[in-house]
């Protein structure tokens, strides 16, 4: 009896211990992707709408692909505000976006327009203020890559435009940070 007792408390341990081992496995991992993305984080109060393949521009997006209403849906918005392939979830619903799609009502606003699959979704949706979490910024410059054969629209223009004046604003700052770095004095005073 006592040895199958001490087989018993072995192999529990054991197990703890293979649990521990592989929840810690698991956890860097997780907090190493934690870390990279630092600089994302949650917007709040943002302003959505809903729309389906139903409306004007039918079934694709931007990108002459499908609109996708399955495990990370499309969402269209201004892309000087939030970019091509940028994606993130909704705090509330868990549910999960990316922005592959514009649309004309929303340049020059911060609104993001959620793809539904169906009309009755998208009434259901109507307009909300959301939390929502950043999971991924898109891209500037393929927002540009895009957007530039399409510049003959004004809305695609002032996109455009807004897109620019980030990168300039982002290299005058990045120009003011590398030149006080360099104007510091080096310290290399002694104290007599």
């Amino acid at each position: 009896m006592p040895k199958s007792l001490n087989l018993t408390i072995v192999l529990a341990v054991g197990c703890i211990l293979v649990g521990c081992a592989e929840q810690s496995v698991v956890q860097k991992p997780l907090a190493a992707i934690e870390t990279a993305n630092s600089h994302l984080g949650r917007m709040s109060n943002v302003r959505t709408t809903a729309y389906t393949r139903l409306e004007k521009g039918g079934h694709r997006n931007a990108l002459g692909k499908y609109l996708s209403g399955r495990h990370v849906m499309s969402a269209a918005s201004d892309w000087s505000r939030f970019p091509l392939g940028t994606r993130f979830r909704i705090a509330s619903t868990r549910e999960e976006f990316i922005i592959d799609d514009y649309g004309t009502a929303l340049v020059g606003t911060s609104t993001i327009d959620l793809y539904k699959p169906t009309k009755l979704e998208m009434k259901r949706w109507g307009v909300r203020n959301v939390d929502i979490d950043i999971l991924q910024w898109g891209s500037d410059e393929q927002s540009l890559k895009v957007l530039g054969p399409r510049a003959k629209h004004e809305t695609v223009r002032r996109m455009i435009a807004g897109l620019q004046k980030k990168s300039v604003a982002r290299a005058s700052s990045a120009t003011v940070t590398s030149k006080q770095a360099s104007a510091r004095p080096s310290s290399s005073r002694t104290l007599d």
